[in-house]
């Protein structure tokens, strides 16, 4: 027989305080540890904007024009409300711009550039422009090409004026296509990641200025109101000198981007040893530019990491699971107020830069698996959009408290624990930790409030679970996709009742908990 949780409750007290009188339980260790949340649902609070789901990474340009591409965007954009999406390679070969005659001239050929960004704004999405890579048409070595699957050419262009006659052409066609007004709203960022292996100049850092140089003027000739930045860098590396040669070359400059991922090493982004946790890499970073840019000649300029994720690699212990939902929880937490925009890498796993997808659940970085299975982490990102513009003070490495315009307080709670695994290959087991018990204590709430409550952890979001107990077959049949679907979705919400201001939560190991008090 199963007891009423009242009871279950009332029963595991009993037997506690049995314990205690035998002396057979210790009594500091006898109950969990409650953190007590206090929170004015009146207080002022400040201006909370929701930098985190603003734009999504995706793969490569020519991907767009796929139709599951563009059901797993319609799904983000319903769950998120996101407004850009970045993506490489709007000039690579299978995207078929720019073409060269048998006598050597140019010319430009835009029917799936078209057709990309008509797919995007006709879902109410706008283009982040990552000017990329170089066309072979273009290039100064043929034999220069990244080691992603579908072999991106990194070279610099063999001639500039040709580069230079390309991003005018490409800039004049996108305003006589979508008019300036509309143009002008997105942003055009000059590569990717030229520090790391995605760029063949020699050194990298002067010959990606020149090209910043070159592609800048180019479009800013074509009309000043178009917004362009950079470095685009891996690490979070080259702001400082990117802003200072900008300054000193008197070149443009409207934003700056860069990028991290959680398991980045202090090494590489701070040149220490320090052991930086995954949980804090990104807002680590994210702060340290947000700082170079405060000493730089550009102290407002605003920043942009463009690209971010919990890993870089494939770790299905990490971005297929639930340790997410706390992870993308305490970024946002720790980044507020220190960047205008962070993009996730990337929106779905309709993506090939290790080559077609062989399993749904390999680690990609997708919000969205194969076959269009919601993953823990859209989920996650479902329930953050639920927060409100307005944060409000809460002391609290494990919770935000937030104020909606219609005066609903929004609160997130978590329990971070580490990832069970983090290798390529799938650990199978439950998380470290134990259970997390929150109070929390609203004053001012108005008269009759209950609680609305979401939930992410193993048994709440979790379509691991289901593929766990399926064998984790690498081709899902028709009927287990249709059961993955369904485990994958977003748990309906408890609806609970508050006890003059009062709520009692527990969070599991890796959960994720929204609270809305209406």
């Amino acid at each position: 027989m199963t007891l009423p949780l009242s009871l279950r409750n009332l029963a595991t007290g009993i037997c506690v305080a049995a314990l205690l009188i035998a002396g057979t339980v210790d009594a500091a260790t006898s109950a969990p540890a409650t953190t007590t949340l206090h929170v004015d649902a009146t207080a002022r609070g400040t201006v909370f904007p929701h930098f985190w789901e603003q734009m999504f990474g995706s793969g490569r340009a020519s991907l767009a024009l796929r139709d599951d591409y563009r059901k797993d965007l319609d799904a983000v954009h319903q769950a998120t409300g996101f407004g850009y999406v970045r993506f490489h390679g709007i000039f690579d070969h299978d995207v078929g711009l720019v073409r060269r005659g048998t006598d050597g001239r140019i010319s430009y050929n835009f029917s799936y550039v078209d057709q990309i960004y008509d797919g995007l704004l006709e879902r109410g999405v706008k283009p982040f422009v990552e000017l990329s890579f170089m066309p072979p048409e273009l290039t100064s070595d043929p034999k220069a090409l990244q080691e992603f699957w579908y072999h991106p050419n990194i070279a610099p262009p063999k001639d500039y004026a040709e580069w230079d006659a390309m991003i005018g052409a490409f800039a004049q066609h996108l305003i006589a296509r979508y008019g300036i007004d509309e143009v002008a709203s997105w942003y055009f960022e000059v590569w990717n990641e030229p520090n790391i292996g995605f760029w063949a100049g020699t050194p990298p850092q002067p010959t990606y200025f020149a090209l910043y140089d070159h592609t800048v003027r180019a479009l800013k000739s074509v009309s000043p109101r178009l917004r362009v930045g950079g470095p685009s860098t891996a690490q979070a590396a080259w702001v400082p000198d990117f802003l200072r040669h900008a300054h000193d070359a008197r070149v443009p400059v409207d934003f700056v981007s860069t990028h991290v991922y959680g398991d980045d090493t202090a090494d590489n982004v701070f040149h220490s040893k320090e052991n930086i946790p995954r949980a804090d890499m990104v807002c680590r970073s994210v702060d340290k530019v947000h700082r170079e840019i405060a000493a730089s000649p550009y102290p407002h300029m605003p920043l942009i990491f463009s690209e971010y994720n919990a890993s870089y690699a494939n770790l299905p212990n990490v971005t297929d699971t639930v340790f997410m939902g706390p992870w993308m929880a305490n970024t946002i937490r720790e980044c507020a107020g220190k960047v205008e925009i962070m993009s996730y890498w990337s929106f779905s796993d309709v993506f090939e830069e290790q080559g077609v997808v062989q399993n749904p659940f390999y680690g990609g970085f997708g919000l969205i698996a194969a076959d269009r299975i919601d993953k823990p982490a859209f989920n996650a990102f479902a329930m953050l959009h639920k927060l409100g513009d307005t944060r409000l003070a809460l002391d609290s490495d494990a919770a935000l408290a937030t104020r909606r315009d219609d005066g609903t307080v929004v609160l997130a709670l978590w329990n971070y624990a580490p990832p069970v695994g983090d290798k390529a290959t799938y650990t199978a087991g439950q998380p470290e930790g134990t259970p997390k018990h929150f109070r929390i204590d609203v004053k001012h709430l108005a008269a009759g409030a209950h609680a609305t409550v979401w939930r992410l952890d193993e048994t709440h979001g979790n379509a691991i679970a289901t593929f766990d107990k399926m064998g984790r077959p690498d081709s899902p049949s028709r009927e287990q996709i249709a059961q993955l679907r369904a485990a994958g979705k977003l748990s309906a919400p408890e609806q609970l009742d508050l006890s003059n201001g009062k709520l009692d939560i527990a969070i599991p190991a890796q959960g994720l908990v929204v609270v809305e008090l209406h």
